[in-house]
C-alpha cells in the first residue's frame, strides 16, 4: 500500500511525463512528417538539430532551458509579464522532460509516417482530397501504430528523466519530486535505500504498466489499419 507521499510523488510523475508527451507528441508529428515528407536545403543538419539532446548531457539541456527560461533571460521575462513562470515549477519539470523525450518521439514518428506509401497520399489527391481529409483520412490511421509507440516511448522517457529536470525544475517535494528526482532524495538520507526500493519498485510497477498499455494499443491500432 503506498503512503500519502508516494501517492503525491507517483500522480506528480504521471503528470509531468502526461503534459510532456501531450505538447511534445504533436509538435514530434509535425516535424517528423516535415522530414518524411519533404526535402529541403539543411535538412540533414535541422535533423542533426532536433536529436542534438540525445547526445548531449541532460544538465546540459537544463542549463540551456535556465539561459533561454529562466527569471532572468528573455522568454522567461515574457513569459513571467503574462503571468507564466517554468523554472522551478512542474511545468518546466514536463519542459525539461518533454525535451529529453522529443527526439525519441519525432523518431518514431518520422518513422511511423515514412512507413505509408505516400502514393496512397497522391491518390486522393487526385480524387480531390485535400490537405488535411488525406491526413485524418489516409496518413493518419495507416501511421497510428507507430504513433501510438511513440507517444509510449515519449512517457517512458520522461519518467525516468533526472538529470534535465533537477537542473531546471529542482528538486522540491510536492512541487517538482518526480520518482526519479524522489529516489535520488532517498538515498542521499542515511538508511534511505529502503524507501529507494520502494520507489524504484513503483516505477517498475508504473512502466510495466504503460508498456501492456501500449501493446494492447497497438494490438487495436493495427486491427483497425488492417480493418
Amino acid at each position: 500500500m503506498l503512503t500519502p507521499e508516494e501517492w503525491s510523488v507517483l500522480a506528480l510523475s504521471v503528470s509531468v511525463a502526461g503534459r510532456a508527451v501531450l505538447v511534445g507528441l504533436p509538435v514530434a508529428l509535425a516535424v517528423g512528417w516535415t522530414m518524411a515528407r519533404t526535402r529541403f536545403p539543411g535538412r540533414t543538419l535541422v535533423d542533426a538539430v532536433l536529436h542534438s539532446s540525445l547526445f548531449l548531457p541532460p544538465v546540459v539541456v537544463g542549463l540551456v532551458l535556465i539561459l533561454l527560461f529562466g527569471a532572468d533571460a528573455p522568454i522567461g521575462k515574457a513569459l513571467a509579464s503574462v503571468g507564466i513562470r517554468l523554472i522551478f515549477t512542474a511545468n518546466g519539470a514536463a519542459l525539461a522532460a518533454g525535451v529529453m523525450a522529443f527526439p525519441l518521439m519525432l523518431r518514431a514518428c518520422r518513422q511511423a509516417i515514412e512507413s505509408v506509401d505516400a502514393r496512397l497520399d497522391d491518390v486522393a489527391a487526385s480524387l480531390g482530397a485535400g490537405f488535411w481529409d488525406r491526413m485524418f483520412s489516409v496518413t493518419l490511421p495507416l501511421a497510428a501504430p507507430g504513433l501510438i509507440a511513440a507517444a509510449v516511448i515519449g512517457f517512458a522517457a520522461a519518467l525516468g528523466e533526472f538529470g534535465a529536470v533537477i537542473t531546471f525544475a529542482a528538486n522540491i517535494p510536492g512541487e517538482t519530486q518526480t520518482l526519479a528526482l524522489a529516489i535520488y532524495a532517498a538515498l542521499q538520507q542515511p538508511g534511505g535505500e529502503a524507501i529507494a526500493l520502494r520507489l524504484a519498485g513503483i516505477s517498475f510497477t508504473v512502466a510495466i504498466a504503460a508498456l501492456l498499455l501500449s501493446e494492447a494499443l497497438l494490438a487495436y491500432g493495427r486491427k483497425r489499419a488492417g480493418a
